[in-house]
């Protein structure tokens, strides 16, 4: 039962994780780059935006279950981090 929440609807495949997307690969440089350099404002703001757009991007367009409801997390998360 709990199989379909992990399941590409169209192809049937488990999708609970795949290779970085472009957003995603964009986070993860600029935290990188971020814990190497010390603070940086310019740094964080790409850091946000590109985790923005990855999880926009899954909630939309998520394999699976699984993965829009970790985007509209990721996103919910985001939001409230960058609202304190």
């Amino acid at each position: 039962m709990i199989g379909w929440f992990f399941r590409n609807p169209e192809t049937g495949r488990v999708v609970v994780a795949q290779r970085p997307n472009l957003p995603l690969a964009v986070y993860l440089v600029a935290t990188v780059a971020r814990l190497v350099v010390g603070k940086n404002a310019a740094l964080e703001v790409v850091a946000t935006v590109g985790l923005v757009v990855w999880a926009v991007l899954e909630i939309v367009r998520g394999d699976s279950a699984f993965r829009r409801v970790l985007g509209a997390v990721v996103l919910a998360a985001t939001a409230a981090r960058v609202a304190r």
